[in-house]
């Protein structure tokens, strides 16, 4: 984490677009079952960090909110029509790829079963989480559980 509350990922790597690169607005589904398992799906084959995991959701679109952008993705990326969105947090990460905006929102109620599209993988997890490796951009999730459910130690596997 920088002192300007951004976080920089992988900061050892250039950065694509320069110093003055406009911020990517993301919309994220953080899907949390009764049981308190929140779903993590595996950036799929041919993007960038494929086979990491993160929480679904995409990008903004120009004109869309940031829940209707989340509605659009869920439905897209996983098959999934959700009920009422709960905007959570935000986090700005600075990618070597991107420098983005992601709007987590919190999800309880969803119709639909579960079909990932783009050929990625699911896992439906609880502290600590098994999958690896995890997104930069997820990792702060983790804590905010850890915070929430009075959680003690790690937040992933390995750590």
């Amino acid at each position: 984490m920088s002192a300007n509350g951004v976080l920089v990922a992988h900061g050892d790597r250039p950065r694509e677009g320069g110093p003055d690169r406009k911020q990517v607005e993301v919309a994220v589904g953080v899907l949390l079952r009764a049981d308190g398992a929140f779903l993590l799906t595996s950036r799929p084959r041919g993007k960038v960090y494929e086979g990491y995991w993160e929480f679904p959701g995409g990008k903004v679109e120009a004109g869309e909110t940031v829940e209707a952008a989340l509605r659009r993705e869920l439905i897209e990326e996983i098959g999934v029509t959700i009920g009422a969105v709960h905007p959570w947090r935000v986090e700005v990460v600075d990618y070597p790829h991107a420098l983005v905006r992601l709007n987590f929102c919190k999800v309880h109620e969803w119709s639909g079963e579960l079909h990932m599209h783009e050929g990625q993988a699911f896992s439906w997890e609880q502290l600590p989480v098994r999958v690896q490796p995890v997104l930069p951009g997820t990792v702060p999730v983790l804590a905010w559980f850890a915070q929430e459910r009075g959680f003690e130690g790690a937040t992933h596997a390995g750590e």
